[in-house]
């Protein structure tokens, strides 16, 4: 356990005084994922880590930004305890900072909510070097603008997470996953009708001609559920969730871009954009080809939803599309507040933030 706040605080602090950009990284398991090319200094807060604080009884946990996921999941095991949203590990790699700064979410994200939700509390060194806290460790503390979930899906961009307080849940008594052969249309409908019903669903996706369904909770339930819907039991079902979530199955895997959509979960499969991929439900779609991103945002957005970038292709375009006038407003005002001298993380999420 170390704590280098203060640390990093002055080398944000000196960063500031020189205008020097800097690019804030830990593990680095996704500086080629979700953001723009940012090659700039490297602020490394991976030395920063620790469990500082654990209450099982409570089901909070609060830890450095910069400790493995690896670590923290090993905490949690002691007490049959989770991070409910399920983050990619990538190898030991990840950190808690990264991951609630990237918003990254496993398979159980529609059930269990996304880091953004889990996240109680948060200390972050801004722009100009100053240490602030935000939120608490219960959810009655969270009042007014919520700025600890702010951070989640900034990329780093409005400051430098020191510690996060989140919310962690018990681990299923029991869990098994459902195999049925069917096309991605027919995949969608029955993957929402079942989400629509009473019952231990937590994961729904489709890959290859096969609808998968993850049913986790009381031993008693997931049988009685997995009697009634009926199905192929998936054998290594804990090894293909666990592949999924560390996107380790080849759809990952290529040279080629590889886009994520996000729409409602029921919208339909639509031509130019057939996924290889649907998770969450039918609200997480996974493409592989050389798109442009405009083709692919008027199909999201016409879903409900959004299409960007995830990996490969051009990383010094924009990855994601631009937001309407009064959101863009809105990030530029938010930036000018926690880094008004614009140096961490530039041109990250947009080359114009």
């Amino acid at each position: 356990m170390t704590d280098r706040s203060a640390e990093m605080a002055t080398a944000i602090s000196d960063a500031a005084a020189r205008r020097q950009p800097l690019y804030i990284s830990a593990g680095g398991s996704k500086r080629q994922l979700l953001g723009r090319a940012c090659e700039l200094p490297i602020l490394d807060v991976c030395g920063h880590t620790g469990v500082t604080e654990y209450q099982p009884s409570e089901l909070v946990l609060t830890a450095r930004a910069g400790t493995p996921l690896a670590e923290i999941e090993a905490v949690l095991e002691k007490e049959c305890q989770t991070l409910p949203f399920e983050p990619p590990l990538f190898g030991g790699r990840a950190t808690l900072g990264g991951t609630v700064a990237c918003n990254m979410s496993g398979p159980a994200r529609p059930w269990a909510g996304s880091a953004r939700d889990l996240v109680l509390g948060i200390k972050l060194i801004d722009g100009r070097g100053q240490l602030l806290n935000f939120g608490g460790r219960v959810m009655k503390n969270v009042a007014g603008y919520d700025v600890s979930r702010l951070q989640a899906g900034a990329q780093g961009t409005l400051g430098v997470i020191s510690e996060i307080s989140l919310k962690v849940m018990p681990q299923a008594e029991h869990s098994l996953t459902l195999v049925y052969e069917m096309n991605a249309v027919d995949a969608i409908d029955s993957m929402n009708r079942r989400a629509g019903q009473a019952s231990p669903l937590t994961a729904a996706c489709w890959l290859d001609g096969r609808l998968l369904l993850r049913l986790s909770g009381a031993a008693a339930a997931v049988e009685h559920t997995a009697t009634a819907w009926g199905g192929e039991k998936l054998a290594d079902g804990a090894d293909f969730w666990r592949d999924l979530r560390e996107m380790r199955l080849p759809v990952f895997a290529g040279p080629e871009p590889l886009w994520r959509l996000s729409m409602k979960s029921t919208a339909r499969v639509v031509d130019n954009a057939c996924p290889a991929l649907i998770d969450w439900c039918g609200a997480q779609r996974w493409l592989r080809g050389n798109f442009q991103l405009q083709t692919l945002q008027q199909t999201a957005a016409a879903a409900g939803g959004n299409a960007s970038l995830f990996s490969g292709g051009d990383r010094k375009a924009e990855v994601r599309p631009t937001p309407d006038t009064v959101s863009v407003r809105l990030q530029q005002r938010l930036k000018q507040a926690f880094d008004p001298l614009g140096i961490l993380n530039p041109g990250r999420l947009y080359g114009w933030l």
